[in-house]
């Protein structure tokens, strides 16, 4: 295989593998393609062994893809090269080097909601009230100091207010109560292995030796922890290849450095730079009006993107009364373009700047019957009864786990209420013993025998399955467990009608395991509960499916679509009110328009409403997002939006003199009988066989001549009957 596929930059960037290599990769520019072929180069000349190569990015869907694909040019099925997250490497390390930090290997990863219920026994501890101290903002306040690699005795210096003391104090309380239960959180994750490697330089060693060349993708998000990680590592060998685009800087809010990658020839003197300025993705229309937004920031490297797709049409701009109209416009756009362009319903995605925006778009979406995934909603593993049988299996590996105890030891109901809990803690801060071992001799305390026989039930449950660990599978173990515990029975036998989907989650749960043991037999259920808590949203989408997909502009990040519509572009909603005060805020909202646009393909439409439902159910009226302005006008083509309710005309100094008109019309109510064939503008012909209700509330059921069958709102369907 050789490297012909790759355009001159490109290839000419695949080649350097002496020192420092800093690459500029535009959106849709061939990143990934260059990053493994790099890979590919450096095995494939023999230049490095792959043992010895390491390659972080910021996904699990990412760093799969990107071994995939490393194979597929090797031709090989076996790739002994470490690709992963740095939340997942770092985890990895810390497993095996735990013993230098005095923690164990079988430590917990604790997530939001698992930081969140810690910081209440914390707040609750020190008799820290919501009112003074929310455990949400508590937890963002420890992450952003984390983020900044600033420890509490740091903090506690700089403290003025009573509530900068309190957070130092709630921060230290904190960390203590992770030791206690043996667990980290995602920062810890990143800023242990800097303690292990200043602690002790010869695990540094071993590892600088380990990896001799490293890769980083989407280098522009990282923070100062993994900052500092990468360049400890590379420090002794100086072969570091960073690749990222500094206009898809967008998570500030969570620690991300911009002056990382725009700095990096500062801390690597001796870098060669190429940039890549071909875009493989989009047209130059969006290209253009993607780059006529972004260049009002200050602080940035200069490119100059050039589209291998040719011109492509205008930017749509839609102007509408409401959120609800929006919504109804983005339908009659999405149902135009698959007359007219023979599209699916995968082509489309439908992106907006807060995940509250997505209400009156599900809501249209499900009355008209369209299919549609949504990113970022309960993941799976965040579901309530997900979370409740995980926990049990935390508690086997990990008996310190006082979160997963508190969480299941009255699940399924056992008669032990938080009173209970209260007590056994009291007990364990009096012998000094873990709160898991209370539980053994509970019928020492001040409890009624059947809460203590429950306890001691629950003791031994967890302890049988604990010792067992190490003899059975993680799927023979885990399915064993549940069933004695009694969790499938309790939802199998509920007369509760949403007790059907939550068995059928426990059960898909258990199957998941079952899959992770057939792809590693060796693997462990640590192995399995830690990739677990490193899943991220967009690792569970499935672009197979065809539906629209509905995510925030933050998760459509490394994704592209044919077509994209852009919602809720109101200033003040986006770019967002709060970050207005700041330049470097205002910058990085214009970066995530940036990525907005340069998710589409083909085709881009800017939606923004004169009225808008806000937080508190207010309305609001509604400007165009500045970042509208900023878009040239000879790119944009107004679209005028005729709803059925308003029938209005739209104007403005944004209006171009060729119009397209959009209309949608309501079908006379009562009209339609059992039989009756119909029309849809999407799904096309077909036959009613069920009809119910009147007037406005009238819904058929019909089958189109695809098979397709759909119940669908005949006030919003648009249907029409076929003579």
């Amino acid at each position: 295989m050789s490297l012909k596929k790759l355009n001159k930059t490109q290839r000419a960037a695949v080649e350097a593998t002496d020192g420092p290599i800093l690459i500029f990769a535009g959106a849709g520019s061939g990143k990934t393609r260059v990053l493994t072929h790099k890979m590919f180069y450096l095995i494939r000349e023999e230049l490095y062994k792959p043992e010895e190569i390491l390659s972080v990015t910021f996904t699990n869907k990412a760093a799969k893809e990107m071994k995939e694909r490393v194979m597929d040019l090797l031709k090989t099925d076996h790739l002994p090269i470490t690709i992963g997250t740095f939340h997942s490497v770092c985890a990895r390390m810390l497993r095996t080097e735990a013993k230098h930090l005095g923690i164990s290997p079988q430590f917990a990863i604790y997530d939001a909601q698992d930081q969140l219920d810690l910081l209440k026994v914390v707040l609750k501890d020190l008799d820290v009230s919501k009112d003074d101290l929310a455990p949400n903002h508590a937890r963002n306040q420890i992450s952003y100091l984390k983020n900044k690699m600033i420890t509490p005795d740091a903090q506690s210096r700089k403290a003025r207010t009573i509530l900068e003391k309190t957070v130092v104090e709630v921060y230290r309380a904190y960390q203590k109560a992770l030791r206690e239960n043996d667990a980290l959180d995602f920062d810890d994750l990143l800023l242990y292995p800097l303690e292990l490697f200043d602690k002790h330089p010869m695990v540094l060693a071993k590892y600088q030796k380990q990896w001799k060349y490293i890769l980083v993708d989407e280098y522009q998000d990282t923070n100062r922890p993994q900052f500092h990680f990468l360049t400890r590592l590379s420090e002794k060998n100086q072969q570091i290849c960073v690749v990222g685009d500094d206009d898809q800087s967008i998570y500030g809010w969570r620690g991300a450095d911009v002056s990382n990658i725009l700095d990096f020839e500062k801390f690597f003197p001796s870098c060669r730079v190429f940039t890549l300025e071909k875009n493989y993705r989009s047209t130059q229309q969006i290209l253009d009006a993607a780059t006529s937004v972004v260049i009002h920031n200050d602080r940035r490297a200069k490119k100059n993107l050039v589209a291998a797709n040719g011109s492509g049409e205008l930017i749509g701009l839609i102007e509408t009364r409401d959120e609800l109209e929006e919504a109804d416009a983005i339908i009659s756009a999405l149902e135009k373009e698959i007359k007219l362009n023979k599209r699916t319903f995968s082509s489309f995605s439908v992106l907006y700047r807060t995940n509250a925006q997505s209400r009156p778009l599900e809501d249209s979406f499900r009355r008209m019957g369209i299919p549609y995934n949504i990113v970022g909603s309960i993941r799976f593993y965040d579901r309530k009864e997900v979370k409740d049988v995980l926990a049990y299996f935390r508690l086997v590996v990990n008996l310190k786990d006082t979160i997963s105890i508190r969480r299941i030891v009255n699940f399924p109901p056992r008669g032990i209420g938080m009173k209970t809990m209260d007590k056994c803690v009291l007990q364990a801060d009096i012998d000094k013993i873990e709160l898991f071992d209370v539980l053994k001799n509970a019928e020492k305390l001040a409890i009624r025998g059947k809460q203590s026989d429950s306890l001691i039930s629950f003791y031994d449950l967890i302890k049988k399955y604990h010792d067992l660990r190490n003899k059975l599978s993680a799927n023979e173990l885990t399915r064993s467990l549940i069933e004695e515990a009694g969790v499938l029975k309790l939802f199998k036998e509920s007369t509760d009608p949403n007790d059907r989907e939550r068995y059928e989650n426990v059960i898909e749960l258990l199957n998941s395991i079952d899959e992770f043991c057939q792809k590693r037999p060796d693997s462990t259920l640590s192995d399995f509960l830690e990739e677990v808590s490193l899943l991220s949203d967009i690792d569970h989408w499935n672009d197979s499916d065809n539906r629209v997909t509905l995510m925030t502009v933050h998760s459509s990040k490394g994704l592209e679509f044919p077509v994209v519509f852009v919602s809720g572009l109101d200033d003040g909603l986006f770019p967002l009110y709060n970050v207005l005060d700041t330049k470097e805020g205002l910058e990085e909202e214009r970066r995530l328009f940036y990525v907005a646009l340069t998710r589409a393909q083909e085709r881009v439409f800017l939606l923004y409403a004169t009225n808008r439902r806000r937080m508190g159910g207010e309305n609001v009226l509604g400007m165009p997002s500045r970042f509208i302005g900023e878009i040239p006008i000879d790119y944009l083509e107004r679209i005028n939006f005729q709803s059925a309710l308003t029938r209005r005309v739209i104007g403005g100094s944004l209006q171009k003199r060729t119009r397209v008109m959009v209309t949608r019309t309501v079908t006379t109510f009562d009209d339609f009988k059992v039989g009756d064939m119909v029309e849809h503008s999407i799904f096309g012909a077909g036959k009613i066989m069920v009809l119910s209700g009147t007037g406005e509330n009238q819904r058929v059921g019909v089958i189109f001549k695809d098979g397709t069958k759909k119940k669908l709102i005949v006030k919003y369907a648009n249907l029409s009957k076929i003579s």
